[in-house]
């Protein structure tokens, strides 16, 4: 393994190995789209002219074993037989998992892992296609080639070589010919003698066609490999000579470099693609940036966030104080035109931060092919909203989550195909990735066409591994008991597999997408799937909050969380089942209080509370809270364990003035509204969720919390 003894080097291989995780990404899509229709010449040109960057760029950044494995393949994909192999996608798959592991390998600067199966693959795949009968024929007609050429010809035939003529037909798209035709005598040159070229050597002759009469000892099918130049060569022709002046009529038929392929719809794994247009590509006008700047950036808008509502609350000071004051005007001009650069300033850098959805969709096509031979299943995957997009953090850790839905759905949801035959569906099990924003969150659902979620089956395995008593089931709503599932060490698996039975899976989902601040849930249809519904704020940084007091202390949720804002009286909630409900439109609203009831007023009336309703999926909460305070643009600041001894905040921010807001972990208190009611503790209504403990570990956050 090559070594990096300098930045410029270790910067080039970091640049490289980003880079081959995207072309292997395309290998991996070009390999599935083979697999649905063999043969597509169009496609396995697509796949060589991956494997030729991968190996360029590998190369350049000193991986060398890497460059000649993928060189052995870029040769063996350019022999005619051999590219039109069925066995070309697997090998394939193959080769973009053995670049993968080696890549990780150089990453850790560990020992490579062996190729020795792909290279096996790559010479059976090569032999197949030197094994066919060559198609070369040979005649007598004269060629053009001067009498020094001729001459040098009979010298090669009497070193027992033989003479052919190859014609390089040059790709439209290549820009600059003269340097096309420099590559590839210089790649001929490795194999074969070059006696002549049409144009000459050195001409400044701006053609489309290049002619090379060379003498080798070799086939012409590995010559006519080596013209293969993506994006150089659209196609060549080879030609033998059966003696000095003299050759054949009929070309030898090597692989084009670009072939016309028989149109045919994209396989469903595939997003929709348009077709590669035959005009020249504009350059690409990227800048890659290290995600850290403009991490460091966003942070700094942040700043001047909390500086501006420090300047808004001097500016209202002064009002205030000054309400005729001739520079009031002149101040809240000044502050108008503040806030909104700012806010252009803020949403330009999450632009920068956000990504398609389209990159993360590229793992699961892969993904879904190989665990659904695992199982024994056919399944299609239906992919939508590629084009949405993410914050690039947000992107990355919801890869993890997303694939252990998607391994559950094809183990666990979708059935055999008789089982599927059997109910009266189709062979094919379909699996669907929507992604969508909905006000300001991310929105992915994860569905599936199978048998749905068994209740019964769910709150049975629970009570059989003591995650719940028979009388805590029974109890238990639809909603309930799907969300046993989430458990840890829930399984529903009869035996333990490679896939699932393991019980390690939907509690790490939930966990992950509680860290994010999200949230995630379930419904299921018997006998017509289950769909996963994830819900995750657009950024971790920045946020529009909703202000209120809980016991004089000041507290904020996400703006886009609050479906509803009501009013009542301590005497307008019920007890129901040990938990507090209220009636609000005719609908029951289960409500969750944060802190102590407010003692009773002195004249004996009740005192009116604000109910903020929380939407969670098709369920709704309500928080009860003392007051509002209002909206205000929030910068999120994490708070580590020792400021905060509980999961019920999930971080804090500081306004203008200078107090200090703590941000409630929305998930986490409807989950621990959840397990109180399931276990039903008694006197929990009048009980507090943000206990003494808890508040007196919030005490130092004033001291800890930064700007």
């Amino acid at each position: 393994m090559t070594q990096f003894h300098d930045d410029r080097a270790a910067e080039l291989r970091e640049l490289f190995f980003e880079t081959a995780q995207e072309l292997l990404q395309a290998l991996n899509q070009e390999a599935l789209k083979l697999e649905a229709h063999p043969g597509d010449a169009e496609t396995v040109r697509c796949i060589r002219r991956i494997v030729h960057t991968l190996k360029g760029d590998a190369a350049a950044a000193g991986c060398q074993e890497l460059s000649e494995l993928a060189h052995a393949l870029e040769d063996a994909l350019a022999l005619e037989a051999a590219a039109l192999n069925a066995s070309v996608a697997e090998v394939a798959l193959a080769a973009a998992d053995t670049f993968e592991a080696m890549l990780n390998a150089y990453r850790k600067d560990a020992d490579l892992p062996s190729a020795d199966g792909l290279r096996e693959q790559i010479r059976k795949l090569a032999g197949d296609g030197k094994t066919r009968k060559s198609r070369v024929k040979k005649t007598d007609r004269k060629a053009a080639w001067t009498e020094y050429e001729m001459l040098a010809m009979h010298a090669a035939r009497k070193q027992g070589k033989q003479i052919y003529c190859i014609t390089a037909h040059l790709d439209r798209q290549c820009a600059m010919p003269i340097a096309a035709r420099q590559l590839l005598l210089n790649a001929i040159s490795e194999a074969a003698e070059v006696l002549g070229t049409r144009p000459e050597a050195g001409s400044t002759e701006n053609a489309s066609r290049f002619q090379l009469l060379i003498a080798s000892g070799q086939a012409p099918e590995p010559l006519a490999a080596k013209c293969q130049i993506p994006t150089i060569v659209s196609k060549a022709e080879i030609e033998a000579l059966e003696d000095a002046g003299q050759r054949a009529t009929r070309p030898h038929e090597s692989i084009p470099s670009k072939v016309a392929a028989e149109e045919r719809p994209l396989p469903a794994v595939e997003p929709d693609r348009a077709p590669a247009a035959d005009h020249p590509a504009p350059a690409e006008n990227i800048l890659r940036v290290e995600a850290q700047r403009i991490d460091n950036v966003l942070n700094l808008v942040g700043e001047l966030i909390i500086g501006k509502s420090m300047l808004q609350q001097a500016l209202n000071e002064f009002v205030r104080q000054y309400p005729r004051a001739p520079l009031r005007a002149r101040f809240a001009d000044a502050m108008a035109l503040q806030a909104r650069v700012l806010t252009d300033l803020q949403r330009s850098v999450m632009k920068v931060r956000m990504v398609p959805v389209e990159q993360l969709y590229r793992r699961f096509p892969r993904l879904v092919r190989d665990v659904a031979r695992q199982c024994g299943k056919q399944v299609d995957l239906l992919l939508h909203g590629e084009s949405t997009d993410l914050d690039k953090s947000l992107l990355d850790s919801i890869a993890e989550p997303l694939t252990h839905l998607v391994r559950n759905a094809i183990s666990h949801g979708l059935e055999s195909p008789e089982e599927r035959a059997h109910s009266g569906k189709p062979a094919r099990g379909t699996i669907r990735l929507d992604t969508y924003h909905q006000a300001n969150q991310f929105v992915v659902e994860v569905s599936d066409d199978g048998r749905g979620i068994d209740s019964l089956k769910v709150a049975a395995r629970a009570v059989e591994r003591g995650l719940v008593t028979a009388e805590e089931a029974a109890r238990l709503g639809e909603a309930g008991i799907l969300e046993l599932i989430f458990r840890p060490g829930f399984t529903t698996a009869d035996e333990v597999t490679e896939i699932a039975g393991r019980g390690v899976g939907l509690d790490v989902v939930r966990s992950v997408i509680q860290r994010l601040k999200g949230s995630v849930e379930v419904t299921s249809r018997p006998g017509q799937g289950a769909t996963f519904r994830l819900q995750l704020p657009l950024t971790l940084a920045i946020i529009k909050a909703l202000l209120f007091r809980i016991e004089q202390r000041l507290y904020a949720i996400p703006l886009n969380a609050v479906a509803e804002i009501a009013r009542a009286r301590e005497t307008d909630l019920h007890q129901v089942d040990n938990a507090e409900v209220l009636q609000l439109r005719n609908q029951v609203l289960p409500v969750i209080r944060l802190g102590r009831r407010a003692d009773p007023r002195p004249d004996h009336r009740p005192g009116k509370i604000f109910v903020l309703v929380i939407g969670a999926g098709e369920r709704k909460l309500g928080l009860l809270v003392n007051a509002i305070e209002g909206e205000e643009e929030l910068v999120i600041k994490a708070l580590d364990d020792r400021t905060v001894e509980t999961d019920l905040v999930s971080g804090a921010s500081i306004l203008g003035d200078g107090r200090v807001v703590l941000i409630l972990n929305l998930a986490a208190v409807m989950a621990r509204f959840a397990k109180a009611r399931s276990n039903s503790l008694e006197g929990y209504s009048s009980g507090m969720l943000l206990s003494h403990a808890e508040r007196a570990g919030m005490a130092a956050e004033r001291r800890e919390v930064q700007p």
